[in-house]
């Protein structure tokens, strides 16, 4: 799972934002790095289960799940960052469709996309949290 440094590294960066989400953001910051947080181990324990070069069904299921709540979140949290999580988690949930369908395009593609994508929602969240955590500032709300 871990054995090289830039898996460490995103490892690193996954737990950072997520801990930054937990302590400085609001509730709908808190909601999404949970539910990204959860959906990242889950599918680092269900990745092997249809190999590299396969349809991975288990992972398929946990994006679909993270797609939904990323629309449950549009839908009612007064933010703009899901929008973006939502448009980046729609692209990791095509391109599984895209895997499936075998319309031959290499499967590196589809890691890097769905790495790359990973990244931007933790980048959306991290700049929403930081957002929030702000406007709470400014209005004398969070006693930091």
């Amino acid at each position: 799972m871990f054995e090289t440094w830039p898996a460490l590294v995103g490892a690193a960066f996954v737990v950072a934002v997520g801990l930054f989400a937990f302590i400085k953001g609001g509730q709908p910051e808190k909601i999404g790095a949970g539910a990204f947080l959860f959906g990242w181990f889950a599918s680092l324990l269900a990745q092997t289960a249809g190999g590299y070069f396969g349809i991975q069904w288990g992972v398929f299921a946990i994006d679909v799940a993270m797609l939904l709540v990323f629309i449950a979140m549009v839908w009612k949290a007064p933010r703009s960052w899901p929008v973006w999580a939502c448009a980046l988690q729609l692209l990791v949930v095509t391109s599984h469709v895209m895997v499936m369908l075998n319309l031959r395009t290499p499967i590196s593609a589809f890691y890097t996309v769905v790495n790359m994508t990973g990244y931007g929602i933790m980048l959306a969240i991290a700049i929403g949290t930081f957002w929030a955590w702000q406007e709470r500032r400014a209005i004398g709300a969070d006693a930091d």
